[in-house]
């Protein structure tokens, strides 16, 4: 079986750090809920993997990819708090994080910004957290 691509081993490398921090899963209703489509008939407080995307960042023969992933996480209407928090203590989590990866190393990761917004028809908030990495091919 071969080293997943770089965008799936930074979603897992996420994932692990996420999922290792019982801080973050009582904020998301007891376990970490990290979903790559809305899960039907699941309540909110919950996360999702928005738009991804990888670009070739290649520097003196190393490969090297450049990471923008976006994850939304889903609040109850009325608590965009509760989105908040759980976007606050993710962010918190990447702080100077080191974390292994499947077929390559982590250079840089930072959190380029937190966003709120609450939908005007469903009165769904959400908070998204802009997630920027560089990744280089072992």
């Amino acid at each position: 079986m071969s080293d997943p691509s770089p965008l799936l081993a930074l979603r897992a490398g996420l994932i692990a750090r996420f999922s290792a921090d019982p801080g973050l899963a009582a904020l998301l209703g007891g376990h970490v809920r990290l979903y790559d489509e809305p899960p039907w008939g699941t309540p909110p407080v919950y996360a999702l993997w928005e738009d991804s995307a990888i670009e070739d960042d290649a520097v003196d023969g190393a490969e090297r990819h450049r990471h923008s992933h976006a994850i939304a996480v889903i609040a109850q209407p009325g608590s965009v708090r509760t989105a908040l928090d759980a976007a606050a203590r993710m962010a918190a989590l990447l702080a100077d994080a080191a974390m292994p990866l499947a077929g390559c190393r982590l250079v840089t990761l930072r959190v380029r910004a937190i966003r709120a917004r609450r939908d005007a028809r469903t009165g769904e908030a959400r908070a998204s957290l802009a997630v920027e990495a560089v990744t280089e091919i072992l």
